[in-house]
């Protein structure tokens, strides 16, 4: 291998400016997308998309959705099938080479498919605050000769509009990129996917990761690099990222069997993991519970609340609103109060501790209610059996 001093950026930058000119086999995993969403995509650009996955499948119709380094753009052309004209579909990339080769159709599919709801936007998906193409025109405008030219440009720089807003994206999709951010920018990463979903929002990132961890002899080669290799996470790093970032619902919702590539006996191979963004807040008590209905005997969530298979277990509202819906809800079963708890005077619910919750909590104290026999209950009166025959 090639050990040499390198920059990351520079080296993905001239690698992938390359390949959108000719296209290179080494820089893709085999990937099956939905044929009907190719159709109306030129052949130029599908032959000139390297990915690993299809994150498109986890988009829906009318949402927002952000692709982050996007590069020719056939996800976002996929996915701007799927949102239809009420969604909206934003592709970042840095490379301009990619960003050209993406605008270049970009008419012509709107017509094509029957409605404009795609843009790009040149920026670094590490830094979805700094739109790169604004920063550029102030310095050709301004050119920084002194130190008052330079204070001047930060000013700009700090207070100019975010390239993506905050709290402003349904869906963040990412196609075998992450791998090729800088290991020192990955967690920065990880933070402004946060920041610019909403609250309820998710991602689902196609990317590769490694099984073991990547010696940094490896991580020297600029070839393996930029070939999406010696960046990649180790997989429960992968995951733990997310963890970091104040994700729930984190979940490997496809994973290759075999490697894409060995390499010293390391094996990297394609992944897609799914995240919801959701569950910062107060926790408040509203009598609440839920009930996991298994297969496992417990389970632990990513705030530590531990579930047992059966048992009313106590949560908070904000648990309560996060368990009743997705990744969540075909395992659980609510358990509401009765009487609905005034927000007004809901007292704080401690989360650090694993409680049931008495029957009695949510029916109320005073419940006395007895009810009568319904008879032919298990055959909707049609048949002279009684049920409990």
């Amino acid at each position: 291998m090639n050990v040499v001093p390198m920059n990351p950026e520079e080296e993905v930058l001239k690698r992938y400016a390359n390949a959108s000119q000719e296209r290179e086999e080494a820089l893709c995993c085999p990937v099956e997308y939905d044929s009907q969403y190719l159709k109306v995509i030129p052949p130029e650009i599908l032959e000139r998309d390297y990915g690993c996955g299809d994150p498109s499948r986890y988009v829906r119709e009318g949402e927002t959705v952000l692709d982050l380094g996007s590069g020719g753009g056939k996800i976002c052309y996929i996915i701007s099938q799927i949102v239809g004209p009420s969604g909206r579909v934003i592709g970042v990339d840095f490379n301009p080479a990619m960003l050209e080769l993406a605008e270049k159709y970009r008419t012509q599919l709107a017509e094509t498919i029957g409605w404009d709801n795609v843009t790009f936007r040149r920026g670094h998906i590490q830094d979805l605050k700094t739109d790169v193409t604004a920063m550029a025109r102030y310095v050709e405008d301004n050119p920084i000769a002194d130190f008052d030219g330079l204070q001047a440009f930060e000013h700009f720089r700090a207070t100019a509009p975010a390239l993506i807003k905050e709290d402003s994206i349904d869906v963040i999709v990412s196609n075998c990129v992450l791998n090729l951010v800088h290991t020192e920018d990955k967690a920065q990463l990880f933070s402004e996917m946060y920041r610019v979903l909403k609250t309820g929002g998710r991602v689902a990132i196609s990317d590769i990761v490694s099984d073991e961890v990547v010696p940094e002899n490896m991580r020297k080669d600029p070839e393996l690099w930029s070939g999406c290799l010696s960046g990649a996470y180790q997989e429960r790093a992968f995951l733990r990222a997310f963890e970091e970032a104040g994700f729930h619902g984190i979940e490997v919702a496809k994973r290759d069997e075999s490697p894409w590539r060995t390499i010293e006996g390391i094996d990297f191979r394609s992944i897609t993991v799914t995240a919801y963004k959701g569950k910062a807040g107060p926790c408040m008590d509203h009598n609440q519970a839920v009930i996991y209905t298994g297969p496992w005997r417990k389970v632990l969530d990513d705030d530590g609340h531990t579930l047992e298979r059966g048992e009313r277990m106590a949560v908070c509202e904000k648990t309560f609103r996060l368990y009743t819906s997705a990744p969540y809800a075909d395992q659980i079963i609510p358990v509401p109060p009765m009487e609905a708890v005034d927000p007004d005077k809901a007292e704080e619910f401690d989360c650090r501790r694993n409680v049931k919750r008495h029957p009695r909590e949510t029916k109320g104290a005073g419940y006395d209610v007895t009810t009568e026999v319904i008879e032919d209950c298990c055959n909707g009166g049609e048949s002279d059996e009684s049920c409990c025959d």
